[in-house]
């Protein structure tokens, strides 16, 4: 997750949303709005046009069983209130819409691998900047990946995630 919830919503109103079929997003706004999200077009919108280009670029229908797993079992009672009913941004009204953290980051001691995708919904040169400004922070890009690279980009997201390991280990325990 980026340190800000206000760098992750620019990034997705600026750079992301632009992006997308403008019809769709304006439908999926429309939901929204109506407080319409559990309804079955919602998903099939939100799966077409968001998901499949930023969260796991693959055909959904080809998803791995664990990322099905993991949506069939989110708890919405949390995680829908915690965010709010957008999947496109935190909203507004919600616990978590002026979480930002960027200052702490100096503070966090422990070597920390910050990855970022070039499809991901994080905007990757916010992850570098976090990786910059962790005390034994790396930042790891993976050019093909989204926000599940460990399946769309797995060479270059395990070769990284393997080699910080190495590194870390060869320097004695954490």
């Amino acid at each position: 997750m980026m340190a800000s919830a206000q760098a992750y919503n620019a990034y997705a109103e600026q750079v992301l949303m632009p992006q997308m079929d403008q019809a769709a997003l304006a439908e999926i706004k429309e939901l929204e709005a109506r407080g319409e999200t559990q309804n079955p077009r919602y998903e099939e919108l939100v799966t077409e046009h968001y998901y499949v280009h930023h969260v796991l670029r693959l055909p959904a229908v080809d998803w791995p069983d664990p990322v099905l797993r993991d949506i069939a079992h989110t708890n919405m009672a949390i995680y829908a209130p915690m965010l709010g009913p957008s999947e496109l941004v935190i909203s507004p009204g919600s616990p978590l819409a002026h979480w930002d953290r960027t200052a702490e980051l100096t503070s966090i001691e422990v070597p920390t691998l910050v990855i970022g995708a070039r499809y991901d919904t994080m905007d990757p040169a916010h992850m570098e900047m976090m990786a910059g400004r962790l005390p034994r922070g790396r930042y790891l890009y993976c050019p093909n990946g989204s926000h599940l690279a460990m399946y769309d980009d797995q060479a270059v997201y395990f070769t990284g995630l393997i080699d910080f390991l190495h590194d870390i280990t060869s320097h004695g325990p954490l």
